[in-house]
């Protein structure tokens, strides 16, 4: 049974940094893509990046390039979402996703079967 348990939300003060975690069982982590998604309240979830099986190529949507870095330790079965500049259209629930299939990677979560519960990140007023 694949699990994904993300942490490392919180409250931030805009232009600040927050780095997440997502740690993976049940999979063999580094033969599937991994992505990180967030939906804020009453918004559709949004693509945030996306990082290949190897950690050769990432992927970002456009509100995030420049100021979210996603790395991953194969050996410690985890991925990373590092936030720097944050700012209050960031606020949402981040959640990290796996495919349903392995050596794939997209960009749209309608192909992601695996999911973490979220974690909160909430940026200041």
């Amino acid at each position: 049974q694949v699990e994904l348990v993300e942490s490392g939300g919180g409250l931030v003060q805009a232009g600040g940094s927050l780095r997440l975690s997502c740690s993976a069982s049940g999979l063999t982590f580094n033969e599937y893509a991994m992505a990180w998604f967030r939906q804020a309240p009453g918004r559709e979830r949004e693509f945030v990046a996306a990082i290949t099986w190897s950690g050769g190529n990432t992927y970002y949507g456009d509100s995030v390039k420049g100021r979210f870095t996603i790395s991953r330790d194969n050996a410690k079965d985890t991925v990373y979402l590092q936030m720097h500049d944050l700012k209050p259209e960031d606020t949402a629930v981040y959640y990290c996703a796996a495919p349903d299939r392995r050596y794939y990677l997209a960009l749209t979560d309608p192909h992601y079967d695996y999911w973490g519960q979220g974690t909160q990140v909430t940026l200041a007023a």
